[in-house]
């Protein structure tokens, strides 16, 4: 970095009364900003003593929150995270038996493959393992892929700085031992540019895949509840059926931008009363039909089942895989909750709920082979079939809604770490972080899923699809697991290949089943995926490109003073900042300016706004400021950290923070440099040049206090004066495009794809609330 005098503003131990106290900063009170050698030593060391040992901020740990509010969220967790799997017994003994039922001890061999299904990937896998591996309480793909952004320099934008790792949250918990092997491991990642990529490849796919789940979902769920009515009445047609469904999908995405919470609410009761329903039912029919279905507990009937069937058991598992649907909510939606409050919700609520169900559906099954297509409403008893047929309709929206909330925060996620076109961010609750709402991505999903609906109008044929999109999530997520296993977490590697033996190797059986349905339109998953992944690499190809070339075209230290002390060029009242996102050096928008507008203001503030491999940057480690050579023009850099899931808070103007900020940075460095060259201990690196100061200031040693305190108020009341004048933001308007000598390829990707999805999608002003009446554009033109 080509810059001085570094320091974090720390505001960790203020109170209210003094935040409020420096916003303001009247002269009579930066007496009182002259702190002790002890304090300022206090000050600023604190983040290089404590950073090694503070937590990570999980902000919805456990260990932090309330137990009411825990409850609370678990309470709302079963309306929003298990209406997918939650609602899986309507379809997932009919998908496994399409041609019917040849033997009843094939029902137990099921009934035990699903209930060992059940208590190995949602129970074990996700509620006891990949729910520790969230990112300061954020999960989904990124969140897995930010942890080993973080332990290992696998990014492919070198924006990193020393600086981020004295983020409190940067910080990452390790085991002392076992080190020898997640030090090869990392620096094999480190050093193979294919191994960046390929992390950074799996994660879009793993990313397309959850938001294909989001389209997926919604059509199979409702179609199954609707299509329940046959039994009541064979006047409705599969055209009318289709319609409804299409209706209510309409409904659900329409009621979207209420937000998380209050969806939540609404929903959970309703889930609450299914799980009732299905779990007494269940019981219900157990205790009616055939009460030894217990006995697949046994495993033996799995090996028997596989023996008897041969392939029909191994192509069965692609309908056995429906029962854990919806599984991926329980990581994708935890930034929504806790990790407490789901855990406490699946074991009490939705595990039992489903094993009760499934084990009554067996045991009617077991009397009724012949009822088989139709067993979710047929084993329903006549008085209450009515009740749970409203009820299943508004469980099947409910489904829906665990997807289509993990969609919306995992596009957060890819958003904010440069692989998706920017799009708007909802937050949708005052009281709950990470509940997010996308427009852009919720009309899309609904425009899918009615596609969808029309184009395949059953569920045999879309279960198809789903099993694919289900068990290639859970691998790729295993997969991330297993490095963080071995390079974070330094698991002992018994645990570790424990893990890959029991659980992957279960997965990639269930994988190899899916795959085998791809022609009968399996391929879906993996066209959205397809579609998904080219606009992700389009974009996040050219936010490569475009850093680089500002990178090789940033404007060189000697020149910027040389710029900034041209007697031709006017000085005028106002603070201007200039917006790149490279965080080394002056950006050519810079110098582009300045070539055509021979003036500047009285203070610039060069901002990158800069997204750290974190979910949340806590507010008062957010701004980094430097004062940029030479130090009388009054010029500095502002890094301006965020999470992946941090937005701007509309009830605090970026700009007014921004100013406050820089205050507080220009108090503090001129008394901590002051302090510093009293005690003997200047190293020639000391921000001690100020406006119109430094001809008063021969000898900091012989200066008194009156006189430096002249200085500083001169130097809050330039910036106060610069404030009132007025802010400009100088944005670059860039146009990009292919370099001469670029291939074909090379054309098509930067000139129609990527400026296609530029000029049809939101601006950068529109998602960072901009004001425009205070907005200045400066074209350019980069070749790429």
């Amino acid at each position: 970095m080509e810059m001085s005098g570094d320091v974090i503003v720390d505001d960790n131990h203020k109170t209210e009364e003094s935040q409020q106290e420096e916003e303001e900063v009247p002269p009579q009170l930066l007496k009182g900003k002259k702190l002790s050698w002890q304090k300022l030593r206090r000050s600023f060391d604190s983040l290089d003593i404590e950073s090694s040992s503070v937590r990570g901020h999980h902000a919805r740990d456990s260990k932090t929150v309330a137990w009411t509010v825990i409850l609370h969220l678990a309470f709302q967790s079963i309306g929003i995270v298990y209406g997918d799997i939650g609602t899986s017994p309507l379809y997932v003994f009919a998908s496994t038996f399409p041609n019917g039922i040849k033997h009843n001890d094939d029902i137990l061999g099921v009934l035990s493959i699903i209930v060992y299904t059940l208590t190995l990937i949602p129970l074990v896998k996700y509620v006891f393992i990949v729910l520790r591996a969230n990112d300061n309480g954020d999960g989904g793909t990124f969140a897995l892929y930010s942890l080993i952004c973080r332990y290992a320099k696998v990014g492919l934008i070198p924006s990193q700085q020393a600086e981020d790792q004295e983020v409190s949250n940067f910080q990452l918990e390790l085991p002392n031992n076992r080190l020898k092997r997640a030090s090869w491991l990392k620096s094999k990642l480190e050093n193979s540019q294919f191994a960046k990529f390929f992390l950074l490849f799996a994660t879009m796919l793993g990313t397309s895949m959850v938001i294909g789940d989001g389209v997926l979902t919604p059509c199979i769920s409702v179609l199954s509840a609707v299509g329940g009515i046959r039994k009541a009445t064979t006047e409705v047609t599969e055209d009318m059926i289709v319609w409804i469904s299409v209706a209510i999908l309409i409904f659900l995405f329409m009621v979207q931008r209420f937000g998380t919470d209050k969806v939540g609410y609404t929903f959970a009761p309703i889930i609450c009363v299914w799980f009732a329903l299905i779990g007494g039912i269940g019981l219900f029919n157990f205790i009616k039909f055939d009460p030894t279905v217990i006995k697949a507990i046994n495993p033996q009937y799995i090996v028997q089942y596989f023996q008897r069937n041969k392939k029909e058991a191994w192509v069965s598992l692609g309908g056995i895989v429906l029962a854990i649907t919806g599984t991926e909510a329980l990581f994708a939606d935890v930034g929504h909750f806790t990790v407490r409050s789901i855990q406490i919700s699946m074991c009490s609520v939705t595990y039992p709920a489903l094993i009760l169900a499934y084990s009554g559906q067996a045991a009617f099954l077991c009397k009724h082979n012949d009822l088989v297509k139709e067993i979710f409403f047929e084993s329903i008893p006549e008085p209450l079939y009515w009740p749970l047929f409203v009820v299943a309709i508004l469980a099947s929206i409910v489904a829906s809604q665990a997807m289509i909330s993990g969609t919306f925060s995992i596009v957060q996620q890819s958003l904010s770490l440069g692989c998706f076109p920017r799009v708007k961010i909802v937050h949708t609750s005052t009281k709950y972080e990470g509940q997010v709402y996308i427009p852009e991505v919720n009309y899309l999903l609904m425009l899918a899923c009615i596609s969808v609906t029309l184009a395949f109008r059953n569920t045999e044929k879309i279960g198809n699809a789903y099993g694919i999109q289900v068990v290639f999530v859970m691998t790729l997520t295993s997969a991330f697991l297993v490095l963080i296993m071995i390079m974070i977490w330094k698991s002992h590697i018994l645990l570790v290949i424990s893990y890959v033996l029991v659980i992957s190797s279960v997965e990639l059986l269930y994988l190899s089943s899916v795959f085998y349905k791809f022609a009968q339109e399996g391929y879906l998953p993996l066209a959205f995926a397809a579609v998904l992944m080219t606009i992700m690499y389009i974009w996040n190809d050219v936010h490569r490109r475009k850093y680089f070339y500002e990178l090789d075209h940033k404007v060189p230290l000697g020149k910027l003073k040389d710029i900034a002390t041209d007697t031709n060029l006017c000085r005028v009242p106002g603070l201007a900042l200039f917006y790149s996102e490279v965080v080394q050096g002056i950006p050519p928008l810079f110098k582009h300016y300045v070539v055509n507008v021979p003036a500047l203001h009285s203070v610039l503030v060069f901002v990158t706004i800069k997204s750290l491999p974190i979910s949340k940057v806590p507010i008062e480690e957010r701004f980094l400021f430097r004062r940029v050579e030479p130090k009388d023009q009054n010029v500095f850099r502002c890094i301006v950290r965020y999470g992946y899931t941090d937005t701007r808070s509309e009830d605090e103007p970026f700009e007014k923070m921004l100013v406050e900020r820089l205050k507080e940075y220009i108090i503090n460095n001129f008394w901590f440099s002051q302090s510093k060259l009293s005690n003997g201990e200047n190293d020639g690196e000391l921000d001690v040049g100020f406006a119109n100061g430094e001809d008063e200031i021969n000898d900091v040693k012989d200066v008194d206090e009156e006189k430096l305190q002249k200085v500083l108020e001169r130097e809050i009341e330039a910036l106060d004066q610069a404030s009132r004048a007025g802010i400009v933001h100088l944005i670059g308007e860039n146009e990009v495009v292919a370099g001469e000598g670029a291939t074909m390829g090379k054309r098509f990707l930067i000139n129609y794809a990527f400026n296609f999805l530029k000029k049809n999608l939101r601006q950068t002003e529109n998602v960072f609330d901009i004001p425009h009446k205070r907005m200045l554009k400066v074209g350019m033109t980069y070749e790429l």
